[in-house]
């Protein structure tokens, strides 16, 4: 005989399981094979996780009725959390000790911490849970590591614009650009396999300051039809204001900084937190 589980028990685990794998339908059947249960107490389960999860405000699980019903857990930043972790990226990126030669700051570390970039994930992809997506869109390279993580939670493929072409991208699509920054003419490329055309694109970037790199990846997703849903920048320059893009958000934005002083000032876009 299959071993039961008891109530505590499912809960315990359909939380882990809602949790590694959000925005993922799981039918009741999946569940009622697992834990060996009815429907009817899956379902009365699924409905006590809904209240908890509600409660804690760390997201919503939502029902889909019918024979082939099931649920989705979808992870949401709730307002406090949200001003948390933006204040916690703004404190990390401000340190002063980023500033290297050339007014630049250095920020690998920081793309490179699993823990900072699952923060900076969950920041996105509360902002565009609501929206339907069909890929996660980049460019190398430190973008890569927030567009996997955003992914994962909104649970979709990701697409990698190369700066150069590579013989094991099979044919691509390749186009010129002008960066925003240095008005230079740049060239970026994309494997006609990595995106469907008529795809639902959401474009993810680390940094922004003229608009140039966001532009050329709009220019690009037209090359495959593919519709803009958003695009979301982690850290934007004040100035120059006028960017070369107009619909985007960003999670924080750099008012000032001086090399000599060794100041760097960078603020949570308030916008998030409405």
């Amino acid at each position: 005989m299959d071993k039961k589980y008891k109530r505590n028990q499912r809960i315990g685990a359909l939380m882990k399981i809602f949790a590694e794998k959000p925005n993922y339908v799981f039918s009741y059947n999946y569940f009622s094979e697992f834990f060996n249960a009815a429907k009817s107490t899956i379902s009365e389960d699924i409905h006590i996780v809904k209240e908890i999860v509600s409660e804690l405000d760390c997201g919503r699980i939502e029902t889909i009725s019918g024979a082939s019903g099931g649920a989705i857990f979808i992870p949401i930043l709730g307002k406090k959390e949200k001003e948390e972790t933006l204040n916690e990226l703004c404190d990390l990126f401000s340190q002063k000790n980023r500033i290297i030669a050339g007014g630049f700051i250095y920020m690998t570390d920081l793309f490179n911490n699993p823990n900072v970039v699952t923060n900076i994930a969950k920041l996105i992809s509360t902002e565009f849970s609501d929206v339907k997506i069909d890929y996660i869109v980049t460019v190398e390279t430190k973008g890569i590591p927030v567009a996997i993580l955003t992914a994962q939670k909104l649970n979709v493929p990701v697409a990698v614009i190369r700066r150069n072409n590579k013989v094991t991208e099979g044919a691509t699509v390749s186009i010129n650009y002008v960066s925003g920054s240095s008005n230079n003419i740049q060239t970026m490329s994309l494997s006609r396999r990595s995106l469907k055309e008529n795809s639902r694109v959401l474009l993810v970037d680390d940094f922004m300051k003229g608009g140039g790199t966001a532009k050329g990846m709009w220019d690009m997703m037209r090359e495959f039809n593919a519709d803009v849903v958003g695009t979301a920048v982690v850290v934007e320059t004040l100035e120059p204001k006028k960017k070369l893009v107009d619909n985007y958000l960003s999670l924080m934005i750099l008012t000032n900084m001086s090399e000599k002083d060794g100041i760097i000032e960078i603020k949570p876009n308030y916008k998030l937190l409405r």
